[in-house]
C-alpha cells in the first residue's frame, strides 16, 4: 500500500504525517513556523521530511500545501500574504535537499481535495471551499477535479474583494475591503478588541481588562460562553463571510460550499448568518447552496497534501 507525506505549512505551524491510501496517520509531528524567515521555513521543512523518511523509509513523496499561490509547473512558491516567501522554488529544493520526489499545491486546494475525498464534499462533483484563520484560502472542485487556474495561482477567493472602500487587507495583498480582511480570524480579533472597549462590561471587556490578547479564538470562546458582544461580533463577521459566498454560488453553481479552518469552531454563530445571506443575495436556484462545516478539522490541509502526491504519483506511471 501506497505511503505519502503530508505536509500542511501555515503562519504558526507545519503539520506533518504519513499516510496510507485510506488515511491512516502513521508517523506525525508539528513544528512551528511562526518567526521563522525563507531559509528558515526552508530549513525545517527539509528536517520534517527527514524526520519523516526515517520514521516510515516506504513513504514514496511528499505532499506540501503552502499558504500562498503557486506555479505548480515550476514547482514555485510565488507569493505569500502571511509568510515570508516570495518567488521560492520550494519543490527542487526539498528535492534536492532530501532525494524525495516533492510536490506543491496552495495550503486551501489540498484541503478541498481532501474533504472531497473523504470529508465534507465526498460523492460531490463541484464543491467551492474556504479554510479560515489568520487569512482565508480558497479551493475549488469542478467537475471533480481540483481547479487552479493557467499557472496554478487560481481560486485565491479569499481575495475577493466585498466593500469598495473597506480596510486594507493583510499581509502582502495590496488589495481593499477582501473578504480575508473582512471576515478572517484576524478581522474577528480586531471587530473583538472594537467591540471590548465599547463594552467594557461584556465578557469580552473583562477579558481585555485582565490583559488577555482579544483575537478569534477569544472572541470564538466568549461567544460559545454566551457572551452577547462576542455573538454578535462573529454575527458580522459571518455576514460579510455570506456575501461574498453568495458571489461564489452564483459564479460557480456548486452542489455544497465547505467551511473549514481554526474559526470553524464558532460553528453556527459563524455559519448560520453566513447562510441566511446566501438565501437573501444569491440568484435562484443557487440561493439554496449548502454551506457545510467541514469534516476533517485541522488535519485536512496534512490529509489533502499526502492524497495530492498520491494522485500526482498514480499520473505520472
Amino acid at each position: 500500500m501506497t505511503e505519502t507525506i503530508g505536509i500542511d505549512l501555515g503562519g504558526t505551524k507545519a503539520l506533518v504525517g504519513v499516510l496510507d491510501e485510506e488515511r491512516k496517520v502513521l508517523w506525525e509531528s508539528r513544528e512551528p513556523s511562526t518567526g521563522l524567515d525563507e531559509k528558515g521555513l526552508l530549513a525545517m521543512l527539509g528536517r520534517e521530511i527527514e524526520r519523516a523518511l526515517e520514521a516510515r523509509p516506504a513513504a514514496t513523496a511528499v505532499g506540501l500545501g503552502i499558504p500562498c499561490t503557486i506555479d505548480r509547473d515550476n514547482g514555485v512558491a510565488v507569493t505569500a500574504v502571511n509568510l515570508p516567501i516570495e518567488n521560492a522554488p520550494i519543490r527542487d529544493l526539498l528535492a534536492e535537499s532530501t532525494g524525495a520526489s516533492v510536490f506543491i499545491d496552495n495550503d486551501a486546494n489540498v484541503a478541498a481535495l481532501a474533504e472531497h475525498l473523504y470529508g465534507a464534499g465526498k460523492g460531490m462533483r463541484d464543491t467551492v471551499m474556504l479554510t479560515i484563520g489568520t487569512g482565508i484560502g480558497g479551493g475549488l472542485i469542478l467537475d471533480g477535479e481540483v481547479y487552479r487556474g493557467a499557472t496554478g495561482a487560481g481560486a485565491e477567493l479569499g481575495h475577493v474583494p466585498i466593500e469598495i472602500d473597506g480596510p486594507r487587507c493583510q499581509g502582502n495583498c495590496p488589495g481593499r475591503g477582501c473578504l480575508e480582511s473582512l471576515a478572517s480570524g484576524t478581522a474577528l480579533g480586531r471587530e473583538g478588541r472594537a467591540a471590548a472597549e465599547r463594552e467594557p462590561e461584556s465578557v469580552l471587556g473583562k477579558m481585555r481588562a485582565d490583559g488577555r490578547a482579544i483575537d478569534g479564538e477569544a472572541v470564538t470562546e466568549a461567544a460559545l460562553a454566551g457572551d452577547e458582544t462576542a455573538i454578535g461580533v462573529l454575527g458580522l463577521a459571518g455576514r460579510r463571510l455570506g456575501v461574498g459566498l453568495a458571489g461564489f454560488a452564483n459564479v460557480f453553481e456548486p452542489e455544497a460550499i465547505v467551511i473549514g479552518g481554526g474559526v470553524i469552531g464558532a460553528g453556527d454563530l459563524l455559519l448560520e448568518p453566513a447562510r441566511r445571506e446566501v438565501r437573501e443575495r444569491a440568484l435562484s436556484p443557487m440561493n439554496r447552496t449548502p454551506v457545510l462545516a467541514a469534516e476533517l478539522g485541522p488535519d485536512a490541509g496534512m490529509i489533502g497534501a499526502a492524497a495530492m502526491a498520491r494522485l500526482e504519483l498514480e499520473s505520472a506511471r
